[in-house]
């Protein structure tokens, strides 16, 4: 059997296209599921507007709306309804009035019925090949009876596929529950939802609940709402970008460091710098930046603890240079506010800042505010993992910062990604005659061989220096290490 080549209608909305591997299914029925709020009516009109720029006929259906109400909804987004029909609230009501002067049958099984026709004979008329339902709470209670609202349903799927038309029925969930009637009946689902958090913005998830004869990429996907229209991020899966990579080292430019990290970071790898706040964690990270970028190499650096305009300042005095990189264009410094997007978004635009533009070093200064991104995401770790399985897969060097609680002694961190990281570099406080000095190690790296020491290292305006091993000393990561005698050198000379 010859098997039939399955057309696709865009539905406007790049990424919800992904999702469903092209688009919809053409002349079919679809249903929009969500409560009031969760985009429903955008996504339809993005839905139209894609089938009239490609000059297809469009009918828009409200039953709970005026055109005045649509028309205000599209100006917000920077729209025109123009080359769409739309058979508003006024004209339905007209319709429903001239039935009730009927007093021989029930009011509503007359509304019912005069809407239909109506609705049949526009659509007659005007041989849609796209088409909207807005909403099905106002026909759910014409019907009155699960009977009647079931085989109106279905008489308008039948009728609606005679004319190639491909339909978008949208529900707000007014009744009690899911309803069951139509989604049985209808060939595939969409549903929106919205969670609202504590502080920030609400977080949005969209996700296919069913696609007859479809194939789709399941799970939860965030979207925004923004000027323009919905905007859909599709959940990242790392099997899905498995490329050839070839093997590259990035170092931080300062000698002393990199013996310590085996030469620098490797491609392909991810880098946990985890110590205290302060304890130079995100020094060392603009250092790798400063001195990939400096090379050629394009770096994508996200803040979340601090302003762009502070981190440029602190590591100019330290003669980290980054205005120079920044001008040229090879490293971004993107300056993120956790409550105000969500996870799914910074996913994307790393993606796309490796598509697009190239970027071989990820900075994600720290990992503390991303979570704090979400806050409500129960799997946290699987997110991350599959993030970074997808960098390493990519090429892209990642260093990830993380703060751990307390200064000295005994530390905990908010999630513990250890495990997941390629190479741990460790930094911590220790006392010292008086004085609290800094330390870094490297404790793991897959990749390569590294020192085993603890070297002492400190900033200053004269730049980033690292000592000699502390051979002197044993307990340095416990903050309050053991002197064992022998000449007490300093990282900085002069000190």
């Amino acid at each position: 059997m010859k098997q039939r080549t399955l057309q696709r209608t865009a539905t406007g909305v790049a990424g919800l296209d992904n999702i469903l591997c092209g688009g919809l299914a053409s002349h079919r029925m679809y249903l929009l599921d969500g409560t009031p709020g969760v985009g429903k009516t955008t996504l339809a009109m993005q839905f139209l507007m894609e089938g009239a720029r490609h000059g297809e006929r469009c009918l828009y259906v409200t039953l709970s709306e005026t055109r005045e109400e649509l028309e205000d909804v599209a100006n917000s987004h920077g729209w025109s309804l123009e080359g769409i029909d739309v058979i508003e609230l006024s004209q339905v009501e007209n319709v429903l009035r001239a039935g009730s002067q009927n007093t021989l049958f029930q009011p509503a099984e007359v509304e019912l019925t005069g809407l239909s026709d109506l609705l049949v004979r526009e659509f007659d008329r005007l041989k849609p090949r796209r088409m909207v339902l807005d909403s099905l709470s106002e026909m759910r209670l014409m019907a009155q009876n699960p009977l009647r609202y079931r085989r109106q349903i279905l008489a308008f799927k039948s009728h609606f596929a005679t004319s190639d038309c491909t339909t978008l029925i949208l529900d707000d969930r007014s009744a009690s529950g899911q309803d069951a009637q139509v989604q049985s009946i209808v060939h595939g689902m969409i549903t929106m939802q919205t969670v609202p958090l504590k502080f920030g913005i609400n977080r949005r998830f969209l996700g296919i609940s069913k696609m007859r004869g479809s194939s789709f990429r399941e799970g939860n996907h965030d979207y925004v709402i923004k000027r323009g229209g919905i905007v859909v991020f599709p959940r990242l899966v790392a099997a899905d970008h498995i490329v050839e990579t070839h093997k590259e080292v990035y170092p931080s430019g300062n000698e002393g460091l990199d013996r310590v990290c085996g030469g620098g970071l490797d491609a392909g790898t991810g880098t946990l710098f985890i110590g205290p706040a302060g304890s130079g964690k995100s020094t060392i990270a603009s250092m790798f930046a400063a001195n990939a970028a400096a090379k050629g190499h394009r770096v994508l650096y996200f803040a979340f603890d601090e302003t762009t305009g502070i981190l440029v300042h602190r590591t100019r005095g330290m003669g980290i240079d980054l205005d120079t990189p920044i001008a040229k264009g090879n490293l971004v410094l993107r300056q993120i506010d956790p409550a105000e997007i969500a996870p799914g978004e910074l996913a994307n635009e790393i993606i796309e800042g490796i598509d697009r533009d190239d970027v071989r070093l990820v900075v994600l200064d720290s990992l503390n505010g991303y979570v704090n991104a979400m806050p409500q995401e129960e799997y946290l770790h699987l997110h991350l993992h599959e993030l970074l399985t997808y960098l390493n897969q990519k090429g892209v060097a990642t260093i990830m910062v993380l703060a751990q609680h307390g200064l000295v002694g005994a530390m905990g961190t908010p999630v513990d990604v250890s495990y997941l990281a390629d190479t741990v570099l460790l930094t911590r406080f220790f006392e010292a005659r008086g004085a609290m000095r800094k330390a870094v190690s490297v404790i793991k790296k897959r990749s390569g061989k590294h020192e085993d020491t603890i070297r002492e290292i400190s900033m200053s305006a004269g730049g980033v220096h690292v000592g000699e091993p502390l051979t002197q000393f044993e307990g340095v990561m416990t903050g309050v290490p053991r002197y064992l005698g022998g000449e007490l050198v300093a990282a900085s000379s002069g000190r």
